[in-house]
């Protein structure tokens, strides 16, 4: 064999694994079609961080109005763009120089799985005694006439001016988070849920708080409306090219780097209608497909193993094998049942790499805590409330420390959690709606998966004025039973 284990896809899912089989002198290929670091590093959290953060500073700036705020806080997004692309366009080879470091072979291409020992690309064939396929996930784009005008994440991250009316098909974590930026940046927009709800997954009063602020910021919400077509009334030059590209998860390395490689990514004012099945009809200068996402996995060859997929990816069992046992699938593109977020594939790329080295039982989780890094964020980790509050085994407990301590937390007066514990009054769950929640949340995620009791809290000392701390000075309430 030519190789222990091939990778297909560089993402976190790969390496952070990877480095640890080469360190234990397996030998090791990952191959990848584009950016080294796939999604997360190139085109998706790292870049909505550096969107995000400054209109998150603008929102906390907003929280001292009248109480010594002077003047308006205004984002520039050209320079925030341009800044944008200066950080990203260096990660793929900062990954490049640390493959080279953890001595990880690399092959640049489409992989595509021949038999269950063989893997090629383009004219090249390798050979390898385990096949680990972390393709991760691609933006879903609805079969609908004008599927070829609407954009995915990649694109508004990338667009050089803001749109003045952007219209938002879905409302998960990418239609939500774009709402928030829009808002924040005096933008409208129109968002169209195709069911009741935003954010399916988080406490939903806490969702029901930011649709209110978005609301009050031009921001429109149309639930239960199924789009069946988009019209456009300017020429656009190669509309059906960028939605190949975006449809079938191809992006060059020319397109990634340079914004301006990226067909049809403007904005045309009031260029677009929406149209919905019930007869609504929304007007708009871009149009944005948050509909999620489904699993990478066309061309790579499945078929030839007999692997088979649905769009929540590729079935598992407890060792991430899937129907053919020396053939993994780790990351987005595993049907786990588990929350597909990154810091999940890191987890589960790292027990693969004790799995493979005989190392590790079947894959267990930890409580995983989840963000919506909406304006302000929400957050989830645990048993989630709407388990609890309808179970005997369980309380809820709300703590509005907010309220409390909002001089020492920028004055954020609407900060709270809802705390879920047991029988035993061990903590278990909690839902978190605060400026700082992805914070509070990490904290929560550690007290549950040690199990560190309420006493135990309640004798420790922190660090004061801090969001942490004063949310862990109102769990005294529940341990004291006020």
């Amino acid at each position: 064999m030519d190789y222990d284990v091939i990778y297909i896809g560089s993402g976190n899912a790969s390496w952070q694994g990877g480095r640890f089989l080469r360190k234990a002198g397996l030998k090791i290929l990952i191959i990848e079609q584009g950016l080294y670091g796939g999604a997360c590093a190139n085109r998706g959290c790292n870049s909505k961080a550096i969107v995000d953060s400054p209109y998150e500073v603008k929102a906390l700036a907003d929280n001292f109005e009248g109480v010594g705020k002077a003047g308006n806080l205004e984002v520039d997004w050209p320079s925030l763009m341009k800044h944008k692309h200066n950080v990203i366009e260096g990660m793929s080879s900062f990954l490049d120089r640390k493959f080279d470091e953890y001595d990880l072979d690399v092959a640049h291409g489409r992989g595509m799985i021949v038999d269950e020992h063989t893997v090629r690309v383009g004219d090249e064939t390798f050979t390898t005694d385990k096949i680990v396929i972390a393709t991760g996930l691609k933006p879903v784009i609805p079969d609908i006439p004008g599927k070829e005008y609407l954009h995915d994440s990649t694109d508004f991250l990338d667009i050089a001016e803001l749109p003045e009316h952007t219209i938002i098909i879905g409302a998960g974590f990418v239609g939500m988070e774009f709402a928030s930026i829009l808002a924040e940046a005096g933008r409208s927009a129109d968002v169209v849920i195709r069911g009741n709800m935003a954010l399916k997954y988080f406490h939903q009063p806490y969702v029901q708080k930011i649709i209110e602020i978005l609301k009050e910021k031009n921001i429109r919400f149309h639930f239960n409306e199924t789009v069946t077509e988009v019209l456009s009334s300017v020429e656009i030059e190669n509309p059906e090219e960028r939605i190949h590209n975006v449809s079938k998860g191809v992006n060059t390395d020319e397109e990634l780097r340079d914004p301006e490689a990226k067909v049809n990514n403007k904005a045309y004012k009031d260029a677009f209608t929406v149209k919905c099945e019930s007869g609504l009809s929304l007007k708009g200068d871009y149009v944005i497909a948050g509909m999620g996402r489904e699993a990478n996995v066309e061309g790579i060859g499945l078929e030839n193993v007999g692997i088979t997929s649905t769009r929540s990816g590729i079935k598992v069992n407890g060792y991430l094998q899937t129907d053919v046992p020396n053939i993994y699938a780790v990351g987005d593109v595993a049907d786990t049942g588990i929350a597909k977020l990154v810091t999940v594939a890191i987890h589960q790329s790292k027990y693969l790499a004790k799995a493979i080295l005989g190392e590790a039982d079947e894959i267990t989780y930890p409580a995983v805590p989840a963000v919506a890094y909406t304006i302000p964020r929400i957050a989830t980790v645990g048993v989630p409330a709407y388990v609890a509050e309808k179970s005997d085994e369980y309380e809820v407990h709300q703590i509005k420390y907010g309220k409390s301590y909002a001089p020492v937390l920028k004055n954020d007066k609407t900060a709270e959690a809802k705390v879920i514990v047991d029988k035993d009054l061990q903590i278990v769950g909690a839902e978190i709606y605060s400026a700082e929640a992805e914070n509070v949340a990490n904290m929560f995620a550690f007290i549950i998966n040690k199990k560190i009791t309420l006493e135990e809290l309640d004798y420790m000392i922190y660090t004061f004025p801090s969001s942490s701390s004063v949310c862990l000075y109102k769990l005294h309430n529940i341990h004291y039973d006020l």
